[in-house]
């Protein structure tokens, strides 16, 4: 066992009463809040457009704002979770989530639409991955892997349920009476879950470990962090850019609204796959290596989206083979700052280190909307962003601590 190793297993963070209840709540309120205030969007967006002439550019805009806001958000919210815990955080998370929905179900014109967005994107800071990574961090480490990858495995099939079921919805009846079902689910199923099981004592922040002798202010101005913060901002935006684009790019290839919703939905199992595989994956490579792998194998399958316009059998294929990266990226991400300074300031150090990712993520639905026109569609999108994921593979070579056990804390726990 590495020194690192040691001092996360000597803290005590492992030999505590984990609640319960935590774990299967936060697989529900990570399907719904992701699969209703996220994946839904995409689906919607072509209805909302022709439904209210709106253009494309402006509604998407108002989306990417919501993610700009939740990642501005984060850095606070991190702040609040290492000193008070999710509880509180993630129940009003939920209820301004169903609130901003019936906004943006009730929204006369763009200006109410955007204001929804607002209230959803301090939503998405309170609900999604962030605070219940933080969560499972403090409560489960040194075995908080184990934890991360079942929330996540659940998280993954966010797309999967919602993306068709907002599909089935929106057939029979408008986007606004979609938002507004959606909404109540949202209420119904989160709200309580967060309220009621979170409630378990906050445990105290364990001591850093012996390489972090200057505090989380150390790590901030270290190159490491620096470099990770590049990497991981590049990664996403290419990443959501995609995400995002895959439903135009099959339309504009021919397809259907409902079939393009099934490839993105379905891209959504292969996430859930891709969960399963990344204990494994840490155990064989050392976190650098299997950063810069992760990010380059979601460039190719980028660029295969870019290239092959099908069989639309095909396109399922590659769809759920880049959800396989994608899924592993959200625990690379999850663990990178474990895998590398420890647990003590795990909410404040993944705070600001998502919020140029999550600024990234944001403006990439935006942007990859307005540069498909220019570049002459999507599949010209997709190669571009393809080659945006290149380069955050290379800048994840100097993203590298000077403490070699960081390379291999992701052991603990995963056995």
């Amino acid at each position: 066992m590495s020194n690192l190793q040691s001092g996360v297993a000597a803290t005590g963070t492992g030999v505590r009463s984990r609640p319960r209840a935590v774990l299967p709540a936060l697989c529900l309120t990570q399907i719904t809040s992701w699969g209703i205030v996220y994946y839904a969007f995409p689906v919607l967006n072509p209805a909302i457009a022709a439904d209210t002439g709106w253009s494309t550019g402006a509604t998407t805009a108002a989306f990417s704002a919501a993610l700009v806001v939740s990642a501005i958000a984060g850095i606070y919210v991190g702040r609040v979770l290492d000193h008070r815990g999710p509880r509180l955080v993630m129940t009003t998370g939920s209820v301004l989530g169903a609130l901003s929905l019936l906004l943006i179900a009730a929204a006369p014109n763009p200006a109410v639409f955007f204001a929804g967005w607002l209230l959803a994107g301090t939503a998405m800071a309170a609900t999604f991955y962030q605070p219940a990574f933080a969560a499972l961090t403090r409560w489960w480490a040194p075995d908080h892997v184990r934890a991360l990858t079942i929330v996540t495995l659940a998280g993954g099939l966010a797309s999967t349920v919602f993306a068709p079921l907002t599909a089935i919805l929106a057939d029979r009846m408008s986007w606004r009476a979609t938002y507004t079902v959606l909404a109540g689910i949202l209420a119904v199923l989160t709200v309580p879950a967060h309220a009621l099981a979170l409630k378990a004592p906050w445990p105290p922040a364990p001591p850093s470990p012996p390489h972090v002798n200057g505090g989380h202010e150390q790590v901030v101005r270290s190159r490491a962090f620096w470099m990770l913060a590049v990497t991981f901002t590049l990664s996403a935006f290419a990443m959501y850019a995609v995400v995002i684009g895959i439903v135009p790019l099959l339309i504009e290839r021919g397809y259907t609204t409902t079939q393009a919703a099934w490839v993105l939905g379905l891209g959504g199992a292969g996430q859930t796959l891709g969960r399963t595989l990344y204990a494994t994956l840490a155990r064989r490579l050392g976190v650098t290596a299997r950063t810069v792998t992760l990010i380059a194998l979601g460039a190719l399958t980028t660029a295969a989206l870019a290239a092959v316009a099908g069989p639309y059998a095909l396109l399922v294929a590659v769809s759920v083979l880049a959800g396989v990266i994608r899924g592993n990226l959200t625990l690379l991400q999850a663990t990178a700052i474990t895998d590398r300074w420890g647990t003590t300031h795990y909410g404040r150090l993944s705070g600001l280190l998502g919020a140029p990712a999550h600024a990234a993520a944001a403006l990439a639905p935006f942007a990859g909307a307005i540069l498909a026109g220019p570049l002459g569609g999507y599949p010209a999108l997709f190669a571009l962003l393809a080659g945006l994921a290149v380069t955050a593979a290379v800048t994840a070579l100097g993203a590298r601590t000077h403490h070699p056990e960081g390379e291999v804390t992701i052991s603990v726990g995963v056995s």
